[in-house]
């Protein structure tokens, strides 16, 4: 499995990505999902704030990762199904979406200059062990499935190079995910 910082960035990325998705289409339990979404997100900007960021000229995506969890705050203070709520969500995409653009498109670009495989891999293991003792402490399971669907997990499964997920049911892809983040 791929541990390298940037693959593990990119892919918090996806599945925040996927997260919008079902809040926007209204999929599944949305208060979980909310839940999940703002797990996810803190523990992912404290991971990159505490152990990537220092490495690098980040002090604007700080500025977005705070702009971000006060909109992720009135999210989850707002009740589903109303205009608060989808407007709220819109301006939280918003504010995502261009975070995840500059990280993308500028940031991570310039680390993987800057730093060799090796380093990537220490950074990798660093963010992990930060995001995942984040997720621990705010009650969520270190690999955020919540009730995400077989395909969305089957989505994980891949990006974390799982062998033999094609014949895996929901259950087992949850599973080799969660065993695989440990």
């Amino acid at each position: 499995m791929a541990t390298d910082v940037i693959t593990l960035i990119t892919q918090d990325h996806r599945t925040v990505e996927s997260l919008f998705d079902r809040l926007k289409k209204g999929e599944g339990d949305t208060k979980a999902t909310v839940a999940e979404l703002h797990a996810l997100l803190v523990a992912h900007a404290r991971a990159e704030e505490d152990r990537v960021y220092p490495g690098i000229d980040a002090h604007h995506g700080v500025e977005e990762h705070k702009e971000a969890e006060v909109l992720l705050d009135a999210l989850v203070r707002a009740t589903p199904g109303t205009p608060e709520f989808r407007s709220t969500l819109e301006k939280l995409v918003a504010s995502v979406q261009h975070h995840v653009e500059e990280e993308e498109s500028d940031l991570l670009p310039q680390l993987r200059k800057s730093a060799d495989d090796k380093r990537l891999q220490e950074l990798g293991r660093a963010f992990q062990e930060r995001r995942n003792a984040e997720l621990k402490a705010l009650g969520a399971t270190a690999q955020t499935t919540g009730d995400a669907t077989k395909a969305e997990l089957y989505e994980q499964a891949q990006r974390a190079d799982i062998p033999g997920r094609s014949q895996m049911d929901k259950e087992e892809l949850a599973k080799a995910l969660k065993r695989a983040d440990s």
